[in-house]
């Protein structure tokens, strides 16, 4: 059976897309099927993984809202078993296309239903708002993920992302769960990050990931050269860090 994952949160500059292509890179390397949504209009999952509007004909916007078969938006990428559904500045009004449109938030759900058999995983890149487009991807996923940067303010609009959450659980998927926060951008030397983390796990609990991801200039670097950090230097601490992350869901 298919699991799928929603990276979520509303606030943009938290880590949300390296966390998306870091995860669904490290078990593409580990064998497992795995397919990543680009949902974010800004493409930055898309051209992190390698790929540019050159490189592929049909994005999510078409398998959405223009009736092209969702399998043609698959593509290939550098890692044998990860596949990329890719995004585009189309997907920016797609927004408004859906607001009149019956059942408007199962869109992506009944748009996935074809490829279901064909992964183990799929991870959504989700844009930094919570419309419609978050909503579908909720709406379609078993899980969420949230992302939260390690620095002041960050907290603030997880009570708002919380009650979205649990809204679409009453609403349209009853088996949604946050399968965990996860602070980034983590500096140990300074004390307001020490003092976000203490906050984030006395008011979430066990919800809050043992593994934290550092600030790391190779992490950075990663997109700019097309690369997830697990192809970029898979020695990075950066790297190590996601592979920690992804045995801490996947594997315990």
């Amino acid at each position: 059976m298919c699991v799928i994952y929603s990276i979520v949160n509303q606030k943009g500059g938290v880590g949300k897309t390296t966390t998306a292509v870091s995860v669904a890179s490290i078990l593409g390397k580990n064998g497992k099927r795995t397919l990543l949504i680009d949902f974010d209009p800004q493409s930055n999952a898309t051209s992190g993984l390698g790929l540019y509007e050159d490189n592929y004909t049909y994005t999510v916007y078409d398998a959405l809202l223009k009736n092209v078969d969702v399998k043609k938006a698959v593509y290939p990428t550098a890692i044998n078993k990860l596949f990329i559904i890719p995004s585009s500045k189309d997907l920016s009004g797609a927004e408004i296309e859906l607001v009149s449109e019956f059942n408007r938030e199962r869109f992506l759900q009944n748009c996935l239903k074809p490829i279901l058999n064909d992964f183990d995983y799929i991870i959504i890149d989700c844009p930094p708002s919570l419309g419609l487009l978050t909503i579908n991807a909720l709406t379609a996923s078993h899980f969420v993920l949230i992302p939260v940067q390690s620095e002041y303010y960050a907290l603030e609009g997880l009570a708002r992302l919380t009650s979205t959450i649990e809204m679409i659980k009453k609403a349209l998927n009853p088996t949604l769960a946050i399968k965990g926060i996860l602070m980034t951008m983590f500096d140990k030397r300074v004390a307001l990050s020490k003092q976000v983390e203490d906050e984030a796990r006395n008011f979430f609990t066990d919800q809050v990931f043992k593994t934290m991801i550092p600030r790391n200039v190779r992490l950075s670097e990663a997109p700019s050269f097309g690369e997830p950090i697990i192809l970029y230097d898979k020695k990075s601490k950066g790297a190590k860090a996601y592979k920690s992350l992804v045995k801490e869901i996947f594997y315990e």
